[in-house]
């Protein structure tokens, strides 16, 4: 069941589940908050997970006005504080995670850990990365349906799409309309300049080994830049790594949240190349 809050001009929609410290989630930018079903729900016996709908997403309601990375962090915060805590961790994965970063930086006393995960450095332009890959990956995502099974392939493994084939809705049930899309596909378009060594928060960076569309390798950079980073490496696992195997990355969420140390936790500054 969600629920809504007013928060920074937005009527944000949100599913709370669990109890314990308060642990935000954000979603990628095809997805809403139902992504983190299987997941939250493996994070709900040690925390209180609020997995929430980003503006022009599910159940969330925002003004049809343009917006960059720096109104979608000011709402995290906004809902933090809305919600009645002073601070939460927060998990931000692929487009959530580059919220993420800029919440940290801009709202540094509203974050607690961070997790960032399968995501990009914010103020890097996201074909760059992927120069090879990301015009075929735009080409596909333009003619969906008829090219789902090939798109699906970036986010997920091959295998994983054989054995899950009902793991595809989360592309299939988007309901976004023209004007939605169009404000989300524009937020990546817009220059921001950031520093990541301002981030202070206890950081996690994890990827999935086995990503196609951010590589692993790129993400676990990120913690080069920020101080006393960990990073972690999900073998076998494909860019949604939280649909793909919630509970392993539940298990090096937790560890890393309750400062415990799980059997495939990378050591910090060993920031996998």
């Amino acid at each position: 069941m969600t629920e809504q809050v007013e928060a920074n001009g937005t009527s944000i929609s949100f599913k709370r589940s669990g109890n314990g410290p308060p642990l935000l989630l954000l979603h990628g930018a095809e997805a809403d908050h139902s992504m983190f079903d299987a997941f939250g729900q493996l994070l709900s016996d040690d925390f209180t997970v609020i997995a929430y709908d980003q503006r022009d997403s599910a159940g969330t309601q925002n003004p049809p006005t343009p917006y960059g990375f720096e109104e979608l962090a000011d709402d995290l915060a906004a809902l933090i504080a809305a919600l009645g805590f002073e601070r939460a961790h927060v998990f931000g994965t692929s487009f959530g995670g580059a919220i993420a970063q800029v919440a940290a930086i801009r709202h540094p006393a509203r974050i607690d850990h961070l997790v960032l995960s399968s995501t990009f450095r914010i103020g890097v332009s996201v074909a760059s990365l992927n120069p090879d890959g990301f015009p075929r990956f735009a080409e596909l995502r333009g003619r969906l349906p008829e090219t789902l099974l090939a798109f699906a392939e970036y986010f997920f493994t091959p295998s994983y799409i054989a054995a899950h084939p009902e793991a595809l809705a989360i592309f299939t049930d988007n309901r976004r309309d023209a004007g939605q899309r169009e404000r989300r596909g524009a937020v990546l378009a817009q220059p921001i300049e950031v520093s990541l060594s301002d981030i202070k928060a206890p950081t996690l960076v994890l990827a999935g080994s086995e990503d196609r569309l951010i590589s692993p390798a790129h993400t676990l950079s990120l913690a080069r830049e920020i101080a006393g980073a960990h990073t972690a490496l999900i073998s076998g696992v494909g860019h949604v790594g939280t649909i793909q195997d919630p509970a392993a990355v539940a298990a090096e969420v937790t560890a890393f949240l309750q400062n415990k140390k799980p059997e495939r936790f990378v050591e910090e500054n060993d920031h996998g190349g």
